[in-house]
Order: C-alpha cells, then sequence, then structure tokens
C-alpha cells in the first residue's frame, strides 16, 4: 500500500448526454492511487496502449510502482471522470526554461468509451484550466499519423495540425514519424 497526499479536486465539470438521454457530469480531477482499479482496464488493453510511449501493464503491483513514481509527483495529472466513474486520464507536461511557454497534452481513454465525445470533451476541459494552472500560452500534442481518432479529437478541439515529424520518436522499438498539433491561447 502507498499512500499519495494529493488532495482531489474537480478542475472543470460539463454535463455529457449518454445513453438512454441521461446526464453524467464529465470532469477532471487529481489522479489518485485510489483509481487505480479503473487505471487497470485501459492500462492493461494492448488496443488501448498501440499508441502509446509504454506498454500495456501486466500487473497491478507495476500499476503502483508507476502511481507511487509518476502519478503521485506529476504536477498536472488528471483522471477523466464520467460521473464518479475514472475512465482515462490526461496529462499536460510544462516545458522548461526557454520551453517554458508551452505544455504537451496527453491523454488516454478506455476502450468502451472510443467514439461517444468523451475524449472531445476532457480536452475542452483541459483547455479551459491547463492555460490558467499552467501558465503557459500554447499547448502541444504529438499524434502518431495513423491514428485518426486522435487526430479528430484534437481537430474538433481547434488544434491544428502543424508538421509530419519523420523519424521523431522510438517508440516500442520501432523509429516513428509524428503530427504535431498545437492550439494557442
Amino acid at each position: 500500500m502507498f499512500l499519495n497526499t494529493s488532495t482531489e479536486v474537480v478542475v472543470h465539470e460539463v454535463s455529457t448526454p449518454i445513453l438512454k438521454k441521461q446526464e453524467e457530469k464529465m470532469s477532471l480531477r487529481t489522479l489518485t492511487s485510489e483509481n487505480i482499479d479503473d487505471f487497470m482496464d485501459w492500462a492493461t488493453d494492448d488496443e488501448v496502449t498501440q499508441y502509446m510511449m509504454w506498454d500495456s501493464y501486466t500487473s497491478r503491483s507495476e500499476a503502483e510502482h508507476f502511481f507511487e513514481n509518476v502519478v503521485a509527483g506529476h504536477p498536472w495529472f488528471k483522471a477523466i471522470c464520467l460521473g464518479d466513474k475514472v475512465i482515462g486520464s490526461m496529462t499536460l507536461d510544462k516545458g522548461k526554461g526557454a520551453h517554458s511557454c508551452k505544455a504537451e497534452l496527453g491523454y488516454v481513454l478506455a476502450k468502451k468509451y472510443w467514439g461517444k465525445g468523451y475524449a472531445t470533451q476532457a480536452i475542452k476541459l483541459a483547455l479551459e484550466a491547463g492555460f490558467d494552472d499552467l501558465d503557459v500560452v500554447r499547448l502541444e500534442a504529438y499524434v502518431d499519423p495513423t491514428n485518426i481518432g486522435s487526430q479528430r479529437v484534437l481537430e474538433k478541439n481547434g488544434f491544428i495540425r502543424e508538421a509530419l515529424l519523420k523519424n521523431f520518436i522510438i517508440q516500442k522499438g520501432g523509429l516513428k514519424d509524428r503530427y504535431i498539433y498545437s492550439f494557442l491561447k
């Protein structure tokens, strides 16, 4: 067992229409070790993690280590929540030094919530909060050119594709291209 002293705080909320025309509040909250069971829903799914820089988790102890060593100390690591259910996570990583004017957006969503507008709404919430929380003027996202869904989500939120970066990153043992998207304050 491990401790996380972070206070769970709702950053922003919006009402989201879901099945049967019910309404659930979508919010971004601080991700904590209490969310580890929900985290395992997407973090163990190879289809979900195919575009991520990390491999699917194979044990709860791996996830606990991640929460202790990465999540707990991260300044902007949020749970994407639908009502009380954590359905994904989102990060904003602020640059350092000459790059402190911008932050990189990352997000992941459990597969059963794909294609329903939840990622689009979660990014909208991050846009509302991220600029002020981090005192930046630019948000960036790097996307695999084959990840059409992620490109659409960013474009729906007003992100602009700036360039194709050839042989940009080594991901899971292979050299990969990336599109760079940006959103300016």
